[in-house]
């Protein structure tokens, strides 16, 4: 099986490469990216499939399907940027233009990658070698954690029976263990300006209510299960040291475990606001900005993934690939990637067996929405050096060349046969719901959008 679905992505190497070549040197940020999207609808049109662009109240969404009945095999495909991360492709950080966008999370990978084995699967099935439907959805604002959870309010993904999604990453593994929930929102606060020398009496501070806020969040840590992560960010702190400020304001996200974790961090930090308002005599108000589910690893799917992984070769790294990571992670930061090894080893890009890993990671992905929705799983696959930070400059170089590319084909290919796998055999997609059913035990998804919240 897998010589079908490789050989006629090995036939589109090139067009593959090419496209995700066009997408890394024309970077878009979240939710406008207009050209990848122009690109992707002219390929995916070419390949004989039935495409719209912009349903789900989402204009840069893409749904693309080849084929009819069941099973549905859907594969999520990215490809936004990173704010300020470009850079060229080279082993010292020099950007393109200073202060652009670069794909530091490699989305131009990732969407290709997608689209590899969604062609291959469609041709499976056009060669009768297969039944049943091929869908790609294109998914915008990866890097917001919302464009799954908007194209999800709009009606996305309730087609499917199964999906996968691919990460770039430093090694190849398929994710069983949880990335976290999250709800992002600002606080904003609303005081009384006064000179704050001659009538302090008559100030009443945002900034203040802002700093108590921030205080009672770090006694409420102490307060929260163990997989709960605060951060923010101070957006507005006022204007002169002699003026009371009467604006201030926040920006919060809050991870855990689980979205039930989440939703009640969320309504406790409110709470806390509100109580810093009345402490300060100022006005607060929460501006939600979205949120994601955790991610929900199916492990027949897991299962069927990695049988797929390991008979598909791996990436082959030539010794130009080699001496660039080799540079790589002798300029790198102590920062370290997933998979860490000590510089002196000789090893610099990934050379292990494919595997399942159960480690809970803390970051999170709009992925999770839609393995609330139908069983899927999240798998990545070598495109960088070992050493390699997440969003670092080290991964935009390395998704503009050979060890990107060469990891963007394997996830396509492993991909792509795994699907095969799934329509040539009903009974293990059958299988993948009925875990699908026991792991949401009795749970429904909801939006973590709201209705009236906008794009």
């Amino acid at each position: 099986m897998e010589n079908q679905i490789s050989k006629y992505i090995d036939e589109k190497k090139e067009e593959l490469i090419g496209l995700a070549k066009k997408i890394w040197e024309n970077p878009e940020v979240s939710f406008q990216e207009y050209k990848a999207v122009e690109w992707y609808k002219e390929f995916l049109e070419k390949e004989g499939f039935d495409v719209t662009v912009g349903d789900y109240g989402v204009p840069t969404s893409i749904r693309a399907s080849y084929g009819s009945g069941s099973p549905v095999i859907g594969f999520l495909g990215e490809y936004d940027a990173l704010r300020g991360m470009s850079q060229v492709v080279d082993t010292v950080k020099k950007p393109v233009k200073e202060g652009d966008p670069g794909h530091a999370c490699q989305h131009n990978l990732l969407g290709v990658g997608h689209l590899g084995a969604a062609i291959a699967l469609k041709n499976a099935i056009k060669n009768k070698e297969a039944k049943g439907t091929v869908v790609f959805y294109g998914c915008p604002g990866e890097e917001e954690l919302t464009g799954k959870g908007f194209m999800a309010r709009g009606g996305a993904f309730r087609d499917l029976d199964v999906s996968f999604s691919w990460h770039p990453g430093n090694g190849n593994a398929i994710v069983m263990g949880k990335l976290t929930a999250l709800n992002t929102f600002e606080i904003h606060y609303k005081g009384q300006t006064a000179h704050a020398a001659a009538d302090p009496q008559n100030g009443r501070s945002a900034l203040d209510a802002l700093e108590l806020t921030n205080v009672g969040v770090q006694y409420l840590r102490e307060h929260v299960t163990d997989d709960v992560r605060i951060h923010y960010s101070i957006l507005n702190g006022g204007k002169a040291p002699n003026i009371v400020p009467d604006s201030a304001s926040s920006w919060y996200f809050v991870r855990a475990l689980s979205r039930e974790a989440v939703t009640d961090t969320y309504e406790r930090i409110k709470k806390v606001a509100e109580g810093a308002a009345i402490m300060t005599e100022t006005e607060s108000s929460v501006k939600y900005l979205g949120g994601c589910y955790n991610t929900l690893g199916n492990k027949v799917l897991a299962d069927v993934l990695l049988e797929a992984m390991k008979e598909t070769p791996s990436q082959k790294w030539s010794e130009e690939d080699i001496k660039f990571a080799q540079k790589m992670e002798e300029v790198r930061t102590n920062a370290r990637g997933a998979f860490p090894t000590d510089k002196n080893t000789g090893e610099y890009l990934y050379e292990g067996e494919p595997f399942i890993s159960y480690l809970d990671s803390y970051g999170s992905s709009d992925v999770g929405d839609v393995q609330h929705i139908c069983p899927g799983i999240l798998f990545i696959t070598a495109t960088t050096n070992l050493g390699a930070a997440g969003h670092s400059w080290q991964n935009t170089a390395c998704a503009g060349m050979g060890i990107g590319f060469k990891g963007m084909l394997y996830a396509a290919k492993s991909m792509g046969l795994a699907g095969l796998k799934l329509l040539q055999d009903e009974n293990l997609v059958k299988k993948a719901k009925e875990q699908f059913k026991i792991d949401m035990q009795d749970k429904e998804y909801i939006c973590p959008i709201p209705k009236d919240l906008e794009l």
